[in-house]
């Protein structure tokens, strides 16, 4: 199985697919425990995908940054996590907030969000060209992992601090397709073919 961390050949990670994240501490049937599963919605944005999860220091553009940066204030009872939740994606709202917002302390907590993700997790991606095709088994993957009982996390998990429910009680990086449609045997199997088929192997759900 080829894991990946950083730092990474994005020339080895398809352009179109899905990524399987794993943390430092986390286990799981006698192996690596599932933390997040995700994919991309443009065309060929995989590699970007990656990359603004793992390099840009930017929480409104990574929902996983922005939960990974609630857990870490909320362990340590910082207030910031107020303004932490504000989405300044638009120059409208960094207009609205430039006078309200400490952003040296925000770009301080940025640089913790990227050393942590670089330092605790690794992935393994699998290519599927077809976007209708990859939210759907996106979504039945995730609900697939979060419906089963074997695969809750350790009590050291960082996760069990977010200030987000469904996170501490699905023990993945995630708020949506949690506890859905999982995979059923014969879309398992298919699921098995395929990436056993791809060059960029290779995770066996």
């Amino acid at each position: 199985m080829n894991f990946f961390s950083f730092p990474f050949d994005k020339q080895e990670i398809p352009e179109n697919g899905i990524y399987i994240l794993f943390e430092k501490g986390e286990l799981a049937h006698s192996t690596k425990r599932i933390v997040r599963i995700g994919t991309h919605t443009g065309n060929n944005q995989l590699r970007f995908r990656l990359n603004q999860h793992f390099l840009k220091e930017n929480k409104d553009r990574s929902i996983f940054r922005k939960n990974i940066g609630r857990a870490l204030l909320n362990k340590e009872n910082d207030s910031f996590i107020e303004k932490w939740e504000i989405d300044l994606t638009t120059r409208k709202a960094k207009e609205k907030y430039f006078g309200s917002i400490d952003f040296c302390k925000q770009r301080k907590i940025e640089r913790k969000v990227t050393k942590y993700i670089q330092e605790n997790f690794w992935f393994i991606v699998f290519q599927i060209s077809d976007k209708n095709k990859r939210l759907d088994l996106e979504a039945k993957i995730i609900s697939t992992v979060s419906l089963c009982e074997n695969c809750r996390p350790s009590e050291n998990w960082l996760g069990n601090l977010s200030p987000k429910e469904k996170i501490r009680k699905s023990g993945l990086w995630l708020v949506n397709e949690l506890w859905k449609r999982p995979l059923v045997d014969n879309e398992m199997k298919e699921l098995d073919i395929t990436i056993k088929n791809k060059p960029y192997e290779n995770i066996r759900i």
